[in-house]
């Protein structure tokens, strides 16, 4: 571990994939970790090759055992422009931190990882056999090496246009990979139960990295569909609990999702996907329930809200109502005391959740949720907001030419007074998104508009 008030610099290789949710992912998992986000870099943009100051190398393997967009760290020990500025670099490294993975006693190789370029065997051999002045004194061993070292090389993003020379390199000690396989051993294709719209494995887990899940937080989904944000968080040790609106969804009735599947089995739900990863355990309930009316008594039962609330493009919007709530001009069964179906306005729905997750989490804990929105009006001050959280990130995912939905992460930074008095101050403010009100209409406007710019193409 490096001395009080020092820093040693690490390299990450980041994933070309979900480029605006990488940083927050990576600040919110430094800091579970008793880390703070320190770069030299003052952007990163596109580039798969973060310079970060991490406090020690426990902190560095902690974060790539969380981690989905980064693929491997390396202690840095060089860095430079051209092959000249990284042998500089790497002579002014200290020899003391060197010499412990260096020893006769050791054994190590040396891997080439190209950007935007593949390079012949005889160039790795090359820029290997150029490193012999570093104090190597171990035997190579290819298949089990106690040490790995990497060669780093950038050549930009434009795949058309390969420089012929790097505009980055680096030399590192390897220490440790992220967590990509999980999305593959998680995938939805292989998931015992799921429908229209299961989440997607790996931005489950970044939701749940963005959310700063941890060993024992209790984390809730307030609309639980078929749980995929539940089995990411159980992942992490948390144990879970949801609720949702739709009967035959909680308890796994009705027609299947699945291609060539008419209806769901017997034990297709939300429960067995748990079991199916060996997470039971951590599953504590999924009820029915209408998240615009939560049956919570008052106080903070969970660490972390983690939601993809319906849009009403494949999933309608409904809450739950009495006979006089419905509007005028629809006939009403004063008799009746059954609850009826009515409209959930999207405005009216993220007011909802955030009262209630300011209420219920404890303080520091997050909301993470997805804001649908109709790009050509979006603006940033159309994020929900409430005196009592704090937004951290906002990040697009787009959905079409016209639509996206932004990644909302916001922390409770204040203890939740009275629901009244934040109800006056929201108002206002809500007033902004209402125009989303109208997203599926708005969002099938651009596909019926795309068909028939096709057809018209098509006769002509």
């Amino acid at each position: 571990m490096a001395p009080p008030g020092i820093l040693n610099r690490y390299l990450l290789l980041m994933a070309q994939e979900h480029l605006e949710f990488r940083l927050p992912e990576i600040k919110s998992l430094l800091s579970l970790f008793g880390g703070q986000f320190t770069s030299s870099q003052e952007t990163y943009g596109k580039s798969p090759f973060w310079i970060l100051s991490i406090p020690s190398e426990e902190i560095a393997r902690n974060l790539m055992k969380r981690t989905v967009c980064a693929k491997s760290i390396f202690e840095l020990w060089g860095h430079g422009k051209c092959p000249e500025e990284l042998y500089s670099s790497l002579k002014n490294y200290p020899v003391e931190k060197m010499v412990p993975y260096l020893h006769s006693d050791s054994t190590y190789k040396i891997k080439i990882h190209t950007f935007n370029k593949t390079l012949t065997q005889e160039e790795k051999v090359k820029r290997i056999d150029a490193l012999e002045f570093l104090p190597f004194e171990g035997k190579v061993n290819l298949k089990k090496p106690q040490h790995i070292f990497s060669i780093l090389e950038d050549y930009g993003l434009d795949p058309n246009h390969i420089p012929e020379n790097p505009h980055n390199i680096y030399f590192g000690r390897w220490i440790a990979d992220g967590q990509r396989e999980l999305i593959e051993s998680y995938s939805v294709k292989k998931r015992h139960f799921i429908g229209n719209t299961s989440m997607d494995a790996g931005l489950s887990f970044i939701m749940a990295n963005h959310g700063k899940v941890k060993k024992n937080d209790i984390v809730f989904d307030p609309f639980v569909g078929t749980g995929g944000l539940l089995v990411a968080s159980a992942h992490f040790g948390a144990y879970v609990y949801g609720t949702d609106i739709d009967y035959n969804t909680v308890h796994g009735l009705g027609k299947a999702s699945r291609k060539n599947q008419k209806w769901r089995g017997p034990d297709e739900n939300i429960r067995a996907n748990l079991r199916q990863y060996g997470l039971e355990k951590y599953y504590l309930d999924v009820l029915v329930s209408d998240a615009s009316k939560p049956s919570w008594r008052k106080g903070t039962y969970f660490d972390a809200i983690i939601t993809d609330p319906p849009y009403g493009i494949r999933e309608s919007t409904r809450r739950t109502g009495s006979q006089k709530e419905i509007p005028k001009g629809i006939e009403k069964c004063p008799e009746s005391h059954v609850p009826v179906s009515l409209s959930y306005h999207l405005s009216d729905m993220f007011f909802d959740l955030l009262n209630f997750s300011a209420e219920t989490l404890v303080l520091g804990g997050r909301l993470v949720y997805w804001l649908p929105v109709y790009t050509p009006e979006y603006t940033e001050e159309m994020v929900p907001w409430h005196p009592c959280l704090k937004l951290i990130s906002n990040c697009e995912q787009k959905l079409s030419s016209h639509t996206s939905r932004r990644l909302i992460t916001m922390e409770k930074v204040k203890e939740f007074e009275n629901r009244d008095q934040y109800s006056h101050l929201l108002s206002d403010h809500f007033l902004l998104y209402q125009g989303h009100n109208s997203f599926r209409e708005k969002y099938f406007s651009g596909v019926t508009k795309r068909i028939a710019k096709e057809e018209k193409s098509s006769q002509e």
